[in-house]
């Protein structure tokens, strides 16, 4: 089954659980990033957070995670849309640690000083929204869970899992959201707050089940629907007026620089990698640009 994500409801009301699958999506996402074992695991989990987040979005909204911190991988940025595209990058996805007590290191290579931002596009014009918290453990998860109940006061739970095969390729990669909504029966939280921590190791469960049966494993006897299901896929927002915007921001001076010392400009998508080229001749029109909004 393609990558995709469940959202469902219990007949009560008060509970809603997001499941996700997103295999394919990561695998594809790690191999642009060139990433090592570590950070595989890290972006995946990343990517697992931001497709369980896109699905909150109403229509054209987006939304982007960035969790920063002290750690050798420096920033994990993820966004995503609301019609189930993802993306994903890392300051330094060639950096590595060694296991830790036999887990991966994704607390480590994050780093357990930093802050999680949470930036909302709510497709209205203006500022997006903008919610930032410290990193509590610097495990995605727990993270994002962490700012849903601080932050936007929705009571949450998140389970992100990811797993390698033996060529140090994603194999799983997937997660659950469980929100408490305002008319929640506490026995019913009560009894999915105990299915969660029974859980089987959710990679294990991710690679025996499907979306569908992660929901139906946390909901157990309680009696819930399904709300709807879309697929989830890459796409990068790229383009060479955007790259051309950004080098504006780098100011005439430097601009003319390239122009005559480094023969033009070549820039990197960090997320989708690639390279867009600006000879000479092709910065002129962008420096006058520069020039004539300074001017102003």
């Amino acid at each position: 089954m393609n990558d995709h994500i469940v959202r469902a409801l219990c007949l009560s009301g008060g509970i809603r659980i997001l499941a996700c699958s997103a295999t394919a999506l990561a695998q594809e996402i790690t191999t642009l990033q060139h990433a090592s074992t570590t950070a595989s695991i890290a972006i995946a989990r990343g990517v697992a957070a931001g497709a369980l987040m896109g699905a909150l979005l109403k229509q054209n909204q987006r939304i982007a995670l960035k969790f920063e911190g002290n750690g050798p991988l420096r920033k994990l940025i993820i966004e995503a849309e609301s019609d189930g595209a993802v993306r994903a990058c890392a300051a330094a996805p060639e950096a590595e640690l060694e296991p830790h007590n036999g887990t991966w290191d994704v607390a480590g290579l994050i780093g357990r000083a930093g802050f999680l931002t949470i930036s909302k596009d709510l497709g209205v014009g203006g500022e997006p929204y903008r919610g930032v918290v410290q990193l509590v453990s610097s495990e995605i998860g727990e993270d994002l869970a962490y700012y849903l109940t601080d932050s936007e006061q929705t009571p949450s739970a998140v389970g992100v899992a990811a797993a390698l095969d033996t060529e140090g390729r994603i194999s799983v990669c997937g997660g659950f959201l469980v929100q408490a909504l305002p008319k929640a029966d506490p026995s019913e939280i009560e009894t999915v707050m105990e299915r969660i921590a029974a859980l089987a190791p959710l990679s294990k469960l991710l690679q025996d089940s499907s979306a569908e049966g992660v929901i139906a494993e946390l909901f157990g006897a309680i009696a819930y629907t399904t709300l709807e299901s879309h697929e989830l896929f890459f796409r990068c927002g790229c383009s060479r007026d955007k790259v051309e915007s950004v080098l504006m921001t780098l100011g005439e001076e430097a601009l003319r620089e390239m122009q005559q010392n480094e023969n033009g400009a070549e820039v990197s998508c960090e997320f989708c990698r690639q390279k867009y080229r600006f000879e000479p001749h092709e910065l002129t029109p962008v420096i006058a640009s520069v020039a004539g909004t300074t001017s102003a």
